[in-house]
């Protein structure tokens, strides 16, 4: 665990909220699948709060146990919701996952960008996106759950000083992911990711949801 975890306190079966869920049923089974998770990964920190949330999003306690914390990315990600900073993610899916109640932070798709900059370089259209948004890069909060190339992207970008507030780095698969992943750690900027080629979709939308919901909890307490 970081020695810099956000000591957020963390939600009991009587507290719990999951802006989410909107119909009972769903209530239900978010709440129960959360009381197992919590006995089972811990329940102190929010970081502790991310890996619980990413854990039942594939079903996989193991999850738990690959993610990784560097820099407080919880505590910097719940500051940029407060400025409500742009969320960029490299696809659509990531977008979409997204929980749109509860902040006024707008989500934006990398993939609706730099369509003209892929052409002209041949690289991913998730790659291009970015530098075409590089000016919105700046204090916003990444979210990559699919595409290497464009986290390598963005550990670039942060190399030359266009810095976001956090970075949550999950992209999955056999090209690139543990590398891409493995950079953006070496980064000193605050990040989630996850460890190997693992990661995916469902991993970066629960992680940025689990920081919206502490988010939400923070502004109505």
């Amino acid at each position: 665990m970081s020695k810099e975890s956000s000591h957020h306190a963390g939600t009991t079966e009587n507290t719990y909220i999951d802006p989410g869920a909107t119909t009972p049923e769903a209530y239900e089974i978010s709440k129960t699948s959360r009381t197992l998770a919590r006995k089972m990964v811990g329940n102190v920190t929010s970081e502790d709060r991310v890996r619980q949330r990413c854990s039942v999003a594939v079903g996989d306690f193991a999850m738990a146990d690959l993610l990784r914390f560097n820099v407080d990315p919880v505590e910097a990600t719940l500051k940029a919701l407060r400025n409500g900073a742009p969320i960029i993610t490299d696809i659509r899916m990531v977008q979409v996952g997204i929980q749109k109640k509860g902040h006024r932070s707008e989500i934006v798709c990398a993939l609706d960008h730099g369509g003209d900059i892929a052409k002209e370089r041949g690289i991913t259209r998730s790659s291009a996106g970015f530098i075409s948004l590089r000016d919105r890069v700046p204090g916003s909060i990444v979210i990559i759950g699919n595409a290497p190339s464009a986290l390598l992207t963005v550990c670039e970008m942060i190399k030359e000083g266009n810095r976001p507030a956090v970075v949550i780095g999950a992209p999955v698969g056999f090209v690139n992911a543990a590398e891409s992943k493995t950079l953006l750690r070496t980064l000193n900027i605050p990040s989630v990711s996850t460890e190997g080629t693992r990661g995916g979709t469902p991993v970066a939308v629960a992680a940025i949801n689990e920081c919206i919901t502490l988010f939400i909890e923070e502004s109505t307490t």
